[in-house]
This record gives structure tokens, C-alpha cells and sequence, in this order.
């Protein structure tokens, strides 16, 4: 484990400085990905069963890492240089050591996210993949179809210039301010139940992960500053408003019927 930890923010130190050097944050999120597929592969390879009989839950929970990390990474890569960067990093990048400490805390998020991952492949377990297991892997096929459906749904509305400037309120956004991230913990989750039968003891305390990315997802980074800056964008607007009392913050909800201005809701 603590290769793999000395893996993760090698990582994003080794990356820190070419992006510091030229001001750009557009290899960030791709960066991130990287660090999941190098950490996981390696705690993988290195476990005790990978060369010799590997375990059907660590082959499975490894695998569902690689490929939410390949789609994630690519999304993200993609969104960003279209848009020219990512304005949550304008502030920050002139500054050396709140610019390191974004790449430093993206090694912890990628450390602790994953790793009831890392303990799986690094013990070795009964072999099956049981109940449990597949409850776990439904779940984070569950999140990982939220999140990917979330994505595509905004991807495709953005593209409409008739929408420019508004805010979306179309598909799973209807439903949900922020489905995109639900799917996030959803699958995290899903993955801790999946790696749960291969855990004993201390080793539970690897639930942190969901915990750890519904904290820091809806606490500090995703929705309180995409809230933030939405209000300041539209707050005060009749159908903004309106919609923000009746669309649930994360989870996915009927709609309510609260009326607090007067006017139409946007689309």
C-alpha cells in the first residue's frame, strides 16, 4: 500500500511542475485518470493471486477501475480543451503552492477513492464472488450508467446554441441539480461493496471512499461551488428560482411544486 501511495502523488508532483511552468490546467483531470490506471494496475500485479489463480473480485473490481477511469479521463480531457480550460483554476495557477496543493489533493483523492481496490488486490480472499459481490457490482453499474447518461445529456445540450446562457433542466438534470455526482458516489460505493467480502477487520475502514468523495463532492468542491456560481449567474431570476425550490439538489426526485416567483421555468 504504501507503493502505491508514493505512486499516486509521484505522480501528481512529476505533473505539477510542467503544468505550473506553462499556467495550464488542462492535463489536470487527465493526470488524475492516469494515476488511477498506473495505481490500480500496479496493486493488481503486484497482489498475491494476480500471477497465480487471480481472484474473480479483485479481476472484476480492478477492471471496473480501469474503465471508469479511461471514460471519466477522455470526458473530462475532451471537455476541457474544447473549452479552452477550466475556469475553477484561474486564480489558483499563478499561485505555487495553492496550484500544488490542487495536484497534491487530487493524489489523496485518487488514494482514497480507490482504495478499497488497493486492500482487495492486496489480500487475498476466498475466492468467490458471491452475493455481496454482485449486489456491489450492480450498484456501480447503477452510479457508473447515472453518471455517464448525466454527462452526455449536458454534452448534448450544450452543443444547442438555443441554449446558450441558460441553465439545464433536461433529462436526468430535470430530476437531479447535480446527477452527474450522485452517479459519482453511487459507484463508489457500489465498489466498496463489491471488494467488502475480501475485507476483514481494519480493513473496513476502507468505507472512507464513499464517504470520502460524497464529502468532499458536495462539501467542498463540486456542488457548493457549481452552486455558487449558479447563483451568481441566474440567482434572482423567477424560473431559476423556482426551479432551484422544486429540482432536488442531488438525488434523484420528483419534481416539487413550490412556487416561489412568478414565471417560466427554463429548458
Amino acid at each position: 500500500m504504501e507503493m502505491v501511495a508514493i505512486i499516486a502523488f509521484g505522480i501528481q508532483i512529476a505533473a505539477f511542475v510542467p503544468a505550473f511552468v506553462f499556467q495550464t490546467e488542462k492535463f489536470y483531470d487527465l493526470t488524475g485518470s492516469l494515476t488511477y490506471i498506473v495505481c490500480g494496475l500496479y496493486s493488481f500485479l503486484a497482489g498475491p493471486s494476480a500471477l497465480d489463480d487471480p481472484e474473480v473480485t479483485d479481476v472484476v473490481a480492478t477492471a471496473l477501475l480501469l474503465v471508469w477511469a479511461l471514460r471519466l479521463g477522455s470526458f473530462l480531457f475532451l471537455r476541457v480543451t474544447s473549452s479552452g480550460g477550466d475556469d475553477r483554476f484561474d486564480a489558483i495557477k499563478p499561485d505555487f503552492l495553492r496550484f500544488l496543493l490542487t495536484w497534491i489533493i487530487q493524489g489523496l483523492w485518487v488514494f482514497l477513492t480507490a482504495y478499497p481496490v488497493f486492500i482487495a488486490n492486496a489480500t487475498r480472499g476466498s475466492g468467490d464472488f458471491g452475493a455481496v459481490a454482485v449486489v456491489g457490482l450492480v450498484i456501480w453499474v447503477l452510479g457508473f450508467g447515472i453518471e455517464v447518461v448525466a454527462d452526455r445529456q449536458k454534452s448534448t445540450w450544450r452543443k444547442d446554441p438555443a441554449n446558450r446562457g441558460k441553465f439545464i433542466e433536461y433529462g436526468l438534470w430535470y430530476y437531479s441539480r447535480h446527477p452527474n455526482y450522485l452517479g459519482e458516489v453511487t459507484l463508489w460505493f457500489g465498489m466498496f461493496v463489491l471488494c467488502s467480502p475480501d475485507l476483514s477487520g481494519t480493513q473496513f475502514a476502507s468505507v472512507i471512499s464513499p464517504v470520502f468523495v460524497f464529502c468532499l463532492i458536495y462539501f467542498v468542491s463540486g456542488v457548493r461551488l457549481l452552486e455558487k456560481k449558479a447563483d451568481s449567474k441566474w440567482g434572482g431570476q423567477p424560473d431559476y428560482e423556482n426551479y432551484k425550490a422544486n429540482t432536488s439538489v442531488f438525488l434523484l426526485l420528483p419534481k416539487g411544486k413550490k412556487r416561489t416567483h412568478d414565471g417560466n421555468s427554463a429548458a
